[in-house]
């Protein structure tokens, strides 16, 4: 009799854990790094919006479930999935193999490269390791290219790290920085298009090595949401095919 009710325990236990393995969500929470224009950040009235939000709210659209969207810096923003405080990150993430050691991926739906700023009447016109040496450097805490700047210029230049692209900006408009890397699409809206702003883009477009810059932007999931991973691919695919991802592509990036 023991014997068979630990049998009967056991046979529960794989069914439940089959089920939790194959649940079929209805609401999904997102977590996601704010403000990030123009791939997540608030309008004036507060609404929460961008490239990253469009294309998340059209997944579920897709999918036939709800999204909620749940605020979380940078820096906690792994832990946080790990610890069940959303199903899934959809925030500007680089898709590289050591983020695969702890994370699932859905297939990159948009590539973005970096790029350096730097103030217009600098003389700073290509960056390098030589060009960067001795300069004060602004990047994003815990991105790509903090890690970059890092391992390239910790032993040459001074690497100052920032919870958000606005916190850059300040410091840049201060004139406290020398030069930022960052996300080209951000750099833009935040340092191009600021009209109290005057900057420049230094070099080229940046998207080597691509151990380091990766495979392009995707959505993480814990390692055991397969299912989750594999609604979000099919309704990407979707989207794509009918037209729903260039409309919201062309909305922030133009027709190109």
């Amino acid at each position: 009799m023991k014997k068979l009710l630990t049998v009967s325990v056991l046979g529960l236990a794989i069914a439940a854990a089959s089920s939790a393995q194959a649940r079929d969500y209805d609401h999904v929470r997102i977590g996601v790094d704010v403000p990030y224009e123009p791939m997540e950040y608030r309008t004036a009235d507060g609404e929460l919006t961008g490239f990253d939000i469009d294309l998340g709210n059209a997944l579920c659209d897709q999918m036939g479930v709800t999204c909620e969207w749940v605020e979380q810096e940078w820096d906690g923003i792994v832990p946080g999935l790990l610890s069940r405080n959303y199903d899934a990150i959809m925030s500007s993430m680089t898709i590289n193999e050591e983020r695969r050691q702890t994370l699932l991926f859905s297939d990159p739906y948009i590539t973005m490269p970096g790029a350096w700023f730097a103030p217009a009447d600098s003389d700073l016109e290509e960056a390098t390791v030589e060009t960067l040496e001795g300069l004060s450097i602004g990047v994003q805490r815990g991105t790509t290219y903090d890690n970059f700047a890092t391992d390239t210029l910790g032993d040459t230049a001074t690497i100052n790290r920032y919870s958000t692209a606005d916190d850059m900006v300040l410091d840049m408009d201060a004139e406290r920085l020398d030069a930022v890397f960052l996300e080209f699409s951000v750099g833009k809206s935040t340092l191009l298009e600021n009209e109290d702003s005057d900057y420049k883009v230094v070099g080229e477009m940046v998207t080597e090595p691509k151990e380091v810059f990766g495979e392009g932007f995707g959505i993480a999931f814990r390692q055991r949401d397969e299912a989750l991973a594999e609604k979000f691919n099919e309704a990407l695919a979707e989207l794509k095919e009918n037209g729903t991802y260039d409309e919201i592509f062309a909305r922030y990036f133009g027709e190109e």
